[in-house]
């Protein structure tokens, strides 16, 4: 941040500004089989705080986030559940009312820059549109706002690169855009979905850095989503672990990295690469694919991927062991019986 701007600070609350209860989602094709992408999936989110949704592409990381911001495809599938945030439950409000709430209340950032960027308007045009439909201002007022945004996410030169078209910016300075897009009325609810994807790691840690100190810095509530646990380490209060549309585990970062008791929780920290580790010790992944697994009406849907599985994983659904805040989903966790 520059030392010109003002920094609106935030206590935190200990009430929930977003609170996500059974959420499902069901995608459902003429003559197809439904299928459950997302299955009864709920989690707080408090003013201040990150919390991350962790799991591999295809566990339901992004469609969760996109049934909360109303944005799934209105044909073909069906949502349930509750996203209450402040007060007001997201899944029911009309399309028109949700439009008043995203971008102003609540933002998200995509995880690929140059295809959510419109590539035939400017940078600069992007991100006024959002001031000028939420907070009354017309362009030329919003026009500095919008360079003080582009500046305050580290965008060099900002003025300049008003007048710049995406395909003009660097990924990092794209993504950097994006950001400012999201964070132009301010909002007290901010989804990031991988916003660090398809970056180098030198741009990962600034964007990550940037998303921190914003968080301190003005109180807004974050849901991180992502399939990288280093991530999570540097950033979040509290992660979910899901599989197959459930989260089979629950817990504070630094206790869920010190003791991780779900099997998938376990094969995702030890498929990342370490720096102490033995020149030439190969890494140990999670066997299989999240197409290897069984439906959760009858068993445990990581049991064909699970070193640990017993017989009953194959017969009956694990049921959560723990309260809203530690828990996990497993009938053979590592470390033993709670």
């Amino acid at each position: 941040m520059t030392q010109h701007q003002t920094i609106r600070s935030s206590p935190r609350s200990t009430e929930p500004l977003l609170s996500v209860r059974d959420l499902r989602v069901t995608f459902q094709r003429r003559d197809e089989r439904a299928f459950k992408a997302v299955d009864g999936v709920s989690f707080d989110v408090r003013p201040g705080q990150t919390v991350g949704l962790v799991g591999e592409s295809g566990c339901g990381k992004s469609v969760t986030s996109l049934a909360i911001m109303g944005l799934l495809p209105k044909r073909g599938n069906t949502v349930e559940g509750e996203a209450v945030f402040d007060g007001d439950d997201l899944l029911s409000l009309s399309p028109s009312q949700m439009r008043d709430r995203r971008g102003a209340d609540i933002a998200m950032i995509f995880q690929d820059p140059l295809s959510s960027l419109n590539p035939v308007i400017t940078i600069g045009r992007q991100v006024t549109e959002v001031m000028e439909r939420h907070q009354g201002l017309s362009r030329k007022e919003a026009t500095p706002k919008a360079a003080e945004l582009l500046d305050r996410v580290g965008i060099p030169d900002p003025k300049a690169r008003l007048a710049n078209y995406p395909h003009q910016l660097s990924g990092g300075m794209r993504q950097r855009a994006l950001i400012a897009m999201a964070l132009a009325c301010s909002p007290r609810l901010l989804i990031a979905d991988e916003p660090t994807t398809a970056l180098d790691v030198t741009i990962q840690a600034q964007i990550l850095a940037l998303l921190k100190e914003l968080v301190v810095d003005t109180g807004t509530a974050l849901v991180m989503i992502t399939h990288d646990l280093g991530v999570v380490a540097g950033l979040c209060d509290e992660v979910n672990v899901l599989y197959g549309g459930k989260i089979v585990e629950r817990g504070g970062r630094h206790g869920l990295f010190r003791q991780p008791r779900h099997p998938y929780t376990v094969g995702l920290l030890d498929s990342i690469p370490r720096l102490d580790a033995p020149r030439g010790e190969k890494l140990n992944p999670v066997p299989g694919s999240v197409a290897d697994n069984l439906p959760w009406d009858s068993a445990c849907a990581f049991a064909p991927r699970c070193s640990h599985r017993v017989d009953v994983c194959t017969r009956e659904m694990p049921r959560w062991d723990g309260d809203d805040v530690v828990g996990f989903r497993c009938f053979n966790p590592v470390g033993g019986p709670r």
